[in-house]
């Protein structure tokens, strides 16, 4: 028999005292001071990377033809948007017959002549020579090949605008021969099987030949037609923008239309000159460095900013956005090609920027006197000469 008292039973009991306790439980924590909020974790900012890269420091290609070297995000990182080669070719030698299924290609010539033979989709060909100075676009996917003319080594910087594309990746006319089934390739040139057993078993890439003995050789298809748009610009031959420490040479697609992907330029500045500091609100910048040295400068927000300095045969790159300022050293003058991965050119100085507000804006964020900022430059310097 049971002593439990009617209407209350043991369990009902520790039931309610349970629920006392969590009640209780709950109150306490209720009138109890909050927890501290532990401070907000800061973002991790990654330091500048390196935006330095010697073209001719390693073996790249080589060749009895020639050799190409080259920096892509392989080698070079950083270079997400644009790759560079330096490629040389001897008297007579080819870069054969080939295209580029991932970038358009550029290029400016350093020494030398060479000859490029293009074959555009729409059936046009062109065959122009090319001497120190001469750049030429090639958009993707134009057949085309390069010829050493002589008398001495052709030498050229080659851009892409894509970082990651190779020049050892490219589509070349001997690999496919090669590769393709034999039967396949006899009906497509309409030529016995045996005879395409004459052809290279392999890529040629870079080989030996004769400069050609005619000034420009008519073509294989007598109907074919000269291209409306050139793809040559003689870029030392436009008028460039001269300043007090030095000039420069840009050509955009508004110069040479066929170019339609990058902004080609050449920048000389005299010995202590300075670029000032400014940036490129849409495109990153390459650089190639021909002779001389120069220090670049970087800022990239969050007080980070990192400082090198480059000389013949290096290449740096800019990101888009990135403040920087080329300072010239050394005692002669320095020579730069650079590549912008935009058909528009677009920059904006510190002096423009400062220019383009007004008195009181600058006096509040500065916190300096109108007689100072009347001192300040209200438009591009360019490049600013050494001091006397």
């Amino acid at each position: 028999m049971s002593d439990e008292k009617p209407g209350i039973s043991r369990r009902s009991l520790f039931d309610t005292m349970a629920a006392g306790s969590l009640v209780f439980a709950a109150a306490k924590a209720a009138s109890a001071e909050p927890a501290p909020e532990e401070p907000p974790q800061e973002a991790k900012i990654e330091p500048i990377p390196n935006f330095k890269y010697n073209i001719e420091s390693r073996q790249g290609w080589q060749g009895e033809g020639g050799s190409a070297k080259e920096a892509t995000v392989a080698e070079f990182p950083i270079s997400q948007s644009i790759a560079g080669v330096s490629m040389r070719l001897k008297p007579g030698s080819i870069r054969e017959l080939h295209w580029h299924a991932l970038a358009a290609e550029w290029a400016y010539m350093l020494e030398g002549n060479c000859r490029a033979t293009v074959v555009m989709p729409n059936g046009q060909s062109e065959i122009s020579d090319f001497g120190p100075g001469d750049t030429w676009y090639f958009p993707r996917g134009h057949g085309h090949a390069l010829q050493g003319m002589g008398p001495g080594e052709a030498h050229f910087i080659l851009g892409f605008d894509n970082g990651h594309f190779s020049e050892y990746g490219t589509f070349s006319i001997t690999d496919w021969i090669a590769t393709a089934p034999r039967s396949v390739v006899a009906r497509t040139l309409g030529i016995p099987e045996s005879a395409v057993g004459e052809f290279p078993k392999k890529e040629v890439y870079i080989g030996p030949g004769k400069v050609p003995k005619t000034a420009i050789e008519n073509l294989r298809d007598g109907a074919g037609q000269w291209p409306q748009f050139t793809h040559k610009y003689r870029l030392d031959m436009q008028p460039p923008r001269v300043f007090p420490g030095g000039r420069e040479f840009i050509v955009s697609s508004k110069e040479f239309p066929i170019q339609s992907t990058l902004t080609a330029g050449r920048m000389d500045l005299q010995p202590g000159a300075l670029q000032e500091l400014h940036w490129h609100p849409h495109a990153d910048e390459w650089l190639f460095f021909v002779r001389g040295k120069a220090r670049i400068g970087l800022f990239g927000s969050h007080s980070r900013t990192r400082i090198d300095e480059f000389g013949p045969n290096d290449v740096g790159f800019i990101q888009q956005g990135f403040g920087h300022y080329i300072e010239q050293i050394g005692d002669e003058p320095t020579e730069i090609i650079l590549l912008w991965n935009s058909p528009v050119f677009e920059a904006i100085s510190l002096n423009s920027w400062l220019g383009g507000n007004p008195v009181s804006l600058l006096e509040t964020n500065f916190g300096i006197p109108k007689s100072l900022i009347d001192q300040l430059p209200k438009r591009d310097a360019g490049f600013i000469a050494k001091k006397a």
